[in-house]
């Protein structure tokens, strides 16, 4: 050994603070050029638009129910207008009479031949086509379907062709299919995590396997496992932390650009979608889940490869 030779620390012995630094220097640093980050930035983007989506379908969903859950339509079907209009205005005494109803609305015929006007034309609105009555009734509560048959018998009593709608009841297909729209993405979320981890997994055991060598000349030089494992979990967390924040800068540019697409739509129930503070918050935590996950992986991955050269 020449008199410039550092002398070889021990097998088993730990590294001191400063060979402990020149061991890191012996493995090349991650740059942000390789394809880790991007793959990162990826994946968190396509995590940010499936959770903003079943967020916002989540708020949609609810915010109908609140807003359709305590109401009712009654139709009523009548070619006489004069007797049209009197069995609605004897509907809507006798719904205002009842202990679960707190307010009646008949529909002016102007209304609804404007709602009908896209589909008849001016021949809504000419008196040539008969239009029903429609009544909007506010209830209380959501009706059971034994209120809801309570209420038809009190119209029956007036005239039997009258139709009484629980909107509630017509809507829950939407409601249904709102429901799978959120738990598809949640599954694709999942799905997402899976293909992250994986991805960390592969980079972990490539960068263990071009780095093998200098691993073994690390442990001659009394390095610990827990030192090489740091040593490459710094370039995994760079790599995350890196991916994660432009991935979360995509993905609120997504949605930014889908929720002004929906916006220029100018429907009630698309307003009802959209994103609050809480959800945003979720959606910003995003990043912050997915530098733990690589973290663990990376960790769990390095520990495996190290086990494996025992």
């Amino acid at each position: 050994m020449t008199k410039n030779a550092p002398a070889a620390a021990h097998p088993g012995v730990p590294l001191a603070t400063g060979e402990a630094k020149a061991s890191t220097r012996l493995l090349p640093q991650t740059r942000f050029g390789g394809p880790m980050p991007w793959v990162i930035a990826i994946l968190i983007a396509l995590v940010v638009i499936a959770a903003a989506g079943g967020l916002a379908l989540r708020g949609l969903a609810e915010n109908a129910r609140a807003e359709l859950s305590g109401a009712l339509t009654v139709q009523i079907v009548e070619a006489n207008g004069e007797s049209r209009a009197a069995l609605a205005e004897a509907a809507a005494a006798a719904l205002a009479d009842d202990r679960l109803v707190t307010s009646v609305r008949i529909v002016p015929e102007s209304e609804l031949a404007a709602l009908l006007e896209p589909w008849l034309g001016a021949s809504a609105a000419s008196g040539d086509v008969p239009i029903p009555a429609l009544i909007d009734v506010e209830l209380s509560r959501q009706a059971t379907a034994r209120e809801i048959a309570r209420l038809r018998e009190t119209l029956d009593t007036l005239a039997p062709g009258i139709r009484v709608d629980a909107q509630s009841q017509w809507l829950g297909p939407v409601y249904d299919a709102l429901a799978a729209l959120q738990y598809l993405a949640l599954a694709l979320i999942a799905l997402i995590a899976f293909a992250t981890a994986a991805a960390v997994w592969l980079a972990a055991r490539n960068a263990f396997a071009n780095h093998r060598e200098t691993v073994e000349i690390i442990h001659l030089l009394g390095g610990t496992d827990a030192q090489v494992t740091r040593i490459f979990q710094r370039a995994v967390l760079r790599d995350a932390i890196f991916g994660g924040l432009i991935g979360l800068a995509l993905g609120i540019g997504a949605v930014w650009l889908l929720g002004r697409q929906f916006a220029a739509l100018e429907s009630g129930m698309v307003a009802g979608g959209g994103l609050g503070w809480t959800d945003w918050a979720v959606i910003a935590a995003i990043p912050v889940g997915g530098v733990v996950l690589a973290l663990i992986t990376g960790r769990i991955t390095i520990g495996f490869a190290l086990r494996q050269m025992l």
